[in-house]
Parts: structure tokens; C-alpha cells; sequence
């Protein structure tokens, strides 16, 4: 069987790209965006369609593109990747048809690095993951959740001494420097590989016989085992294992690199020991409020935010409204903690997708009027807390602080479930530059008044991980979690950036 045989790279059309829509991402872009969701599944009869259920669960995670890579003995592998939402792609059956077999990964993007899609240029295409490759010992193929640190680094070392990158994504590293590696296996030649990069990774990789997931020594991103039957599953979140009916079985520990195969899944810990740093913005934010982390409910989890919130900053006030959808758990937690009523005072558009018309200046600058509308007779002539998960740029918060007042609100005070975000995300997040993030430059009684608002406050820090479980609040000596966007504690050194010319926190 042929090389191209084996991997068939499908360019099926697909739906026109609309580039205003993403680089809106909905119109409300005030939010830190997670980077991937992965997904994969071994030992299951048309893999493909449990891998686009599951991406479908994950889509939070990533709305840009997705792509599914299959194996089977009789076509090898197959792969299609396209710009776009799963529903608009991987429910058509011809391109399923093209995707055979029992064993399946899939990837769900919003670029970190690389580029982002253009509607003028179709290369871009080369960054939608999973990425394939085929070696010595037969084809693999791989999808990355995360951001490695020293990309850069090793990215120059790899092209001064041959290798040709295809994509400009960090994710292109791990299949080079597998591909370099001398170890007889694949899973042994992605040890050989993961020890060589830095950052925050959860891997979902495959092999014709082999369904492989690991975790960064720090586990700071999520990934979990399920049981489907027969079968096995691999997934970024929970949630998505309940779509496919499978069982969650546990999480990847950090660390560690668990092969799944015919016999099920056999555990390795290629890397030095490690104290976990998981991402704490992924009970905040991240993770779908469905989903479960460490044994904890994210919804519970967020709800406890609000209330420890709280306690932290009463307020006088008439009503509650969360800013949805994410504000919700924890609006519901301010509310039953503080007794002050809670209302649905605004009202999201479940149905805003791409633009429906023209994207002139004046429809771009209705903003978020597109996708929140205030419930004016729940809020005229009340004193409101607006509840939110975060503060990013400042930029939306000011928008619906207007509705609310324009709506008749007599007080407008916001209570955010997450401190204040004063540095960007190495790890696979796409955050603005620290300058432009406005917990960088200002006060908490500057950023009140520079959104005009009557009251703002955020939880502290300590009180955040009180919320999530440590009764004792943060150990700062040695934090419990990555918390590198309130901190400034980057638990790996953000190589490739400092030599940018990124500062780091001034030791005090």
C-alpha cells in the first residue's frame, strides 16, 4: 500500500469561511480563550463518529477547525480537517464515510500560535490538527492541548539540522523530534520527544494497534480515561465521555503516558516527578460546568466561587443577574449566599452564529447587542449585581454596564469569580499582551472607574482556592495550582517569551 493511500488528506468543500465571525468569536471577544479539546477512541465500530460526538461535547474548547485522523487494515489512515464548527462538518455522511475504523483521534482548535484562519488564504489548513507522520516502524498521527514554552527554541534547532515544518504551529515540534528519535517504538520514541519540550501538554496520539495519552509533568491541562464498551476512551473533559455513553474511569495523572491497546491501558511515567500544577481557570472558565475535575462537580465548584465571593464582598443590592453563560453558577452562588434575590436580568441569543449579514462598522459596533439583551423589567429602578467569571480587557464589561443603566438599573455593581487576570498565559491560552490586559495597569478602584461603575470587586486569591477545596487557602510557597494569569508565578519559565523580550514578576 502507498504512502498517499494510506493517509488521505480529504479536501471535501466545506461551508463558506466567514473570518469576521471568528475574529469575533461571537462579538464578545472580552474573554480568555482555551486553546484545544482532543478526543479519541480505541476498540469501538465507526470511531469516527464517537471522535465527532465527543469534539461536538468539546466545542467549547475550540470553534475555529477540527479534524479527525481513522486507521483501519483495509484503507490505513485517514484523515479530514476543515475550518468550522464539528456540526457543520463531521455530520456529513460522505465525509464520515471517508473516515473507517475502530481506532480514532480528533482535535477541536482555537489557535494560540500558528496562524488564524483567512478567508484569503487556504494554507492555514496545514495548522488543523491532529497532525500525521509516518516512520520507520509505521504511521502515527497526534493531537496537542497546551503550548510549549521553548517551541521557538526548538523549532530553529530543527530546521537548522533538516527538518521541514509544514505548519507553524509548537504542536509540529513533538512529530520532528519524533521523528528524529532512535527508540524502536513510537510510544517510546513520544517519550524521547515530550522530554525535549517544555510548557503545559495533554496528548492524544495513535498508532495502527495503539490509543496513546499523556500528560505534562505538571498536568496543568485536563485529559481523562472512559470505557466505551469494549472499547477505550481518551478525552479533554467529562463531559464528552457522557455524550458517547461511556464510563469515566479516572483522570491522567500528571505526568504520566498511558498506551491503550487491545489488552486495555497500560501506564507509563516517562518524566521526572512533579508537583501538579493544574490550570485553576479551568474551574473558572475552561471546563464545560457538566464536566467533573478531580473528583469535584465544575458547576458545584463554580457556585462555591460565588459564595465565597460573597463573603468577601457583600453589597447592598436588589437583584443578582449572572453575565451568561459563565457567570451563571457563580451568580447563583452570590445569590443564595448573600440572600439577595437571583434574576435572569440578561438574556443571551442562543442562536447567534455567523454574521447574517453585511459586517459593516455600524453592525460591528452593536457589539454585544447581537448576543445579550437586558430583561428591563426585571431590572428598571434596581440596584444590580452583575456577576462575571472575569475581567480581560474591560471592553465588554463596559458595553452591558450601559445596557443595564440604559435599561433603567439605579446602581450597577460587578462582582468578578475570578481575581484579577495581570498576566498572560503561556500554556495554551490565548490572552492579549500584558498591557492590554486592564488588571496590568490599574487598581481595582481605577478599573471602577474606568468602567464607570458604582462597585467592583473581585475574589482574592486565597479565596479562589478555598472555593475549589483547599480549606486553607493558597500555600504561596508552593501553590497548589497554575495560577500564572492572577500570580505572575509561571511554573515553567516561558523561554521562547522572555527572549522576546517578556518580563517576568519582579522577585520581592
Amino acid at each position: 500500500m502507498t504512502k498517499e493511500k494510506q493517509y488521505k488528506d480529504l479536501q471535501l468543500p466545506t461551508l463558506p469561511f466567514d473570518s469576521e465571525f471568528f475574529s469575533n468569536k461571537c462579538v464578545i471577544d472580552d474573554k480568555f480563550r482555551e486553546e484545544c479539546g482532543i478526543f479519541g477512541v480505541i476498540g469501538v465500530t465507526d470511531a469516527s463518529r464517537f471522535v465527532a460526538l465527543g469534539l461536538h461535547a468539546l466545542q467549547h474548547r475550540g470553534q475555529e477547525a477540527g479534524g479527525i485522523v481513522t486507521y483501519d487494515t483495509q484503507h490505513g489512515f485517514n484523515s479530514a480537517r476543515r475550518f468550522g464548527y464539528v456540526r457543520d462538518n463531521f455530520t456529513n455522511t460522505a465525509v464520515m464515510k471517508t473516515l473507517p475504523g475502530s481506532l480514532a483521534i480528533g482535535h477541536v482548535r482555537y489557535s494560540t500560535t500558528g496562524s488564524k484562519p483567512d478567508s484569503k488564504s487556504q494554507t492555514v489548513i496545514r495548522d488543523v490538527q491532529p497532525f500525521f507522520g509516518e516512520f520507520a516502524m509505521g504511521g502515527a498521527a497526534i493531537a496537542h492541548n497546551g503550548n510549549l514554552t521553548n517551541a521557538n527554541l526548538l523549532k530553529r534547532e530543527l530546521i537548522e539540522s533538516g527538518s521541514i515544518f509544514h505548519s507553524s504551529t509548537d504542536s509540529e515540534c513533538i512529530i520532528h523530534l519524533i521523528a528524529r528519535s532512535s527508540a524502536q517504538s513510537i510510544p517510546e520514541r513520544m517519550k524521547d520527544a515530550l522530554r525535549q519540550v517544555q510548557g503545559a501538554f495533554s496528548v492524544v496520539a495513535m498508532t495502527r494497534t495503539k490509543l496513546i495519552g499523556v500528560r505534562d509533568p505538571l498536568g496543568v491541562r485536563p485529559l481523562v480515561l472512559g470505557r466505551v464498551g469494549d472499547g477505550w476512551a481518551l478525552s479533554s473533559e467529562t463531559c464528552a465521555l457522557d455524550i458517547i455513553g461511556a464510563e469515566f474511569v479516572r483522570e491522567i495523572q500528571p505526568g504520566e503516558m498511558a498506551v491503550v491497546n487491545a489488552d486495555g491501558p497500560h501506564s507509563h511515567f516517562p518524566f521526572e516527578p512533579a508537583k501538579s500544577r493544574f490550570c485553576i481557570f479551568e474551574h473558572v472558565y475552561f471546563s464545560r460546568p457538566d464536566s467533573h475535575i478531580g473528583g469535584q462537580s465544575v458547576y458545584e465548584t463554580r457556585e462555591a466561587i460565588g459564595m465565597e465571593l460573597a463573603k468577601e464582598a457583600p453589597v447592598d443590592a436588589d437583584i443578582v443577574c449572572p453575565v451568561p453563560d459563565s457567570g451563571t453558577p457563580a451568580a447563583i452562588g452570590y445569590a443564595k449566599q448573600s440572600g439577595i434575590p437571583y434574576g435572569m436580568g440578561i438574556i443571551r441569543n442562543q442562536f447567534v452564529g455567523r454574521t447574517f449579514i453585511e459586517p459593516t462598522e455600524q453592525i460591528r459596533n452593536m457589539g454585544v447587542l447581537l448576543k445579550l439583551n437586558v430583561n428591563r423589567a426585571l431590572i428598571r429602578n434596581k440596584r444590580v449585581v452583575l456577576v462575571d467569571d472575569s475581567v480581560v480587557r474591560g471592553t465588554t464589561s463596559r458595553k452591558i454596564k450601559e445596557m443595564i443603566l440604559n435599561a433603567g438599573a439605579a446602581e450597577v455593581h460587578f462582582r468578578i469569580a475570578s481575581p484579577p487576570t495581570a498576566w498572560p498565559c503561556f500554556y495554551g491560552v490565548d490572552t492579549p499582551q500584558r498591557e492590554k490586559l486592564l488588571a496590568a495597569t490599574m487598581s481595582e478602584e481605577e478599573m471602577r472607574e474606568h468602567l464607570s461603575i458604582d462597585s467592583l470587586k473581585f475574589i482574592s486569591l486565597d479565596g479562589l482556592y478555598r472555593a475549589v477545596g483547599e480549606s486553607k487557602g493558597r500555600n504561596a510557597s508552593c501553590p497548589q495550582y497554575c495560577d500564572a494569569c492572577f500570580s505572575g508565578e509561571y511554573p515553567v519559565a516561558p523561554i521562547d517569551m522572555i527572549s522576546q523580550g517578556f518580563e517576568l514578576k519582579a522577585v520581592e
